[in-house]
């Protein structure tokens, strides 16, 4: 095939509401085009501080400074602001007032196009934020995103990617929104976002070689989803509170290839979850240096599927560390070097690793992990004697869950360390 061949375009044309069709608040307003259509490409334009009416749409190379006083109003129809053009930017403008239908995709800002700069803006009372699709190279910065008022099925997604490659994502602000996605989108950097009161922190599906770093996700229903994605790193996050009966830090579906490293996943229903995970033959997914602390269960698989290496994480405070499906257990994974909190063991020799292997059997622990409804009951008194008994003199021989050679005798993360 040549290279040259021309870029085809997937995705409907751009089609906005006109400014007459568009809530009465707005038709006394300056049309924010007008001002767009003046301005000669390559140019800066800095709007008078003030109010004004959308939609907008730019389809020429332009800079536009809003300083942080300039309002742009949809009208709650259709999209507020469109950038179909490459190497644009758009800087300190508030957008707001997009419409409400799914079916077109209402949002405030929907990118199509390269190398744009979209950085401090505030969008809000928008059902999706900024849509970027098949946009290339664009840096999102700095940009604080909330959704509509709505229940958080029905809300937009604060910021999506669809089939968009290389882009960097990088301090924003997305909350009470519902998903930040990103969908047949490669090799994009995530880097130092919060997120907080939405479904998916980020959800990606078909993505591959994605990298999500120093980002804080606190009270999501669920903090990072990887499904059918290959090779994603997974460094230096915070995810918090995941709780509910979904709630999970880290899950994987059929995805394969990956390394979780230095995150800290605390207070989450699930740590990790996995199934059929990884997914591709010969395929790893390394986690190193984690903490996962104070969770319902820290790493749960759906299987006992090979493919983990599990090395130098802090386990601390969770109900249970491991649960594996299908009576199976994760001996056929690689734990190495971990820091239980439950380990019995001793350091005589002072050299900071345990003097006998951690081992963890399911014991009473398997009535809760094939029958999912008794996990309710799994720290009610009459289960804890049940376990103890069975700890003391058990009625058949438990299952070995996984064993760690060489435990660490130190909570790594205490001493401040990773």
């Amino acid at each position: 095939m040549s290279g040259d061949a021309p870029r085809v375009d997937v995705d409907k044309p751009v089609q906005l509401v006109p400014l007459y069709l568009r809530d009465k608040r707005i038709h006394g307003l300056t049309p924010f085009q007008s001002l767009v259509d003046a301005a000669p490409p390559g140019s800066v334009l800095r709007p008078k501080p003030g109010i004004y009416a959308g939609p907008v749409h730019l389809t020429k190379p332009l800079t536009i400074e809003g300083g942080g006083k300039v309002t742009i109003d949809g009208g709650n129809k259709s999209t507020v602001f469109v950038i179909e053009t490459s190497g644009a930017t758009l800087r300190g403008i508030h957008l707001m007032g997009s419409g409400s239908s799914h079916d077109s995709d209402d949002a405030c800002l929907n990118v199509r196009g390269h190398r744009n700069l979209i950085e401090n803006n505030v969008i809000d009372d928008c059902l999706f934020g900024i849509d970027l699709k098949q946009s290339n190279q664009n840096i999102v910065r700095g940009n604080r995103i909330r959704s509509k008022k709505a229940d958080l099925g029905v809300r937009g997604d604060g910021i999506r990617l669809w089939f968009s490659m290389n882009n960097r994502i990088e301090s924003n602000q997305v909350v009470d929104s519902r998903d930040m996605v990103v969908w047949y989108s490669n090799n994009n950097l995530f880097y130092h976002n919060y997120g907080a009161r939405s479904r998916y922190s980020i959800h990606f599906m078909f993505a591959h070689h994605n990298t999500i770093d120093s980002n804080r996700f606190y009270d999501n229903a669920v903090g990072i989803y990887l499904m059918y994605a290959d090779n994603t790193i997974i460094r230096n996050n915070v995810i918090s509170h995941a709780t509910g009966a979904t709630g999970m830090g880290i899950g994987f579906k059929e995805a394969s290839g990956a390394l979780l490293e230095g995150n800290e996943i605390i207070y989450c229903a699930l740590g990790l979850s996995a199934d059929l995970s990884p997914f591709q033959p010969d395929t790893k997914i390394i986690m190193k240096n984690n903490r996962l602390a104070y969770n319902g269960i820290a790493i749960a698989f759906n299987s006992d599927l090979a493919g983990y290496e599990v090395e130098g994480n802090s386990f601390e405070g969770n109900i249970s560390s491991l649960a594996v499906g299908g009576a199976g257990s994760g001996q056929r994974n690689v734990w190495r070097g971990n820091y239980w909190d439950e380990y019995e063991g001793f350091d005589r020799n002072k050299d900071g690793i345990g003097d006998t292997p951690y081992e963890l059997y399911d014991f009473a622990d398997r009535l809760w992990m094939e029958i999912p409804h008794a996990r309710f009951f799994k720290v009610a008194p009459a289960l804890e004697v049940l376990d103890f008994l069975e700890r003391l003199a058990p009625f058949s021989s438990p299952t070995l869950l996984l064993k760690d050679e060489k435990p660490l005798f130190n909570d790594p993360w205490k001493r401040g360390k990773k």
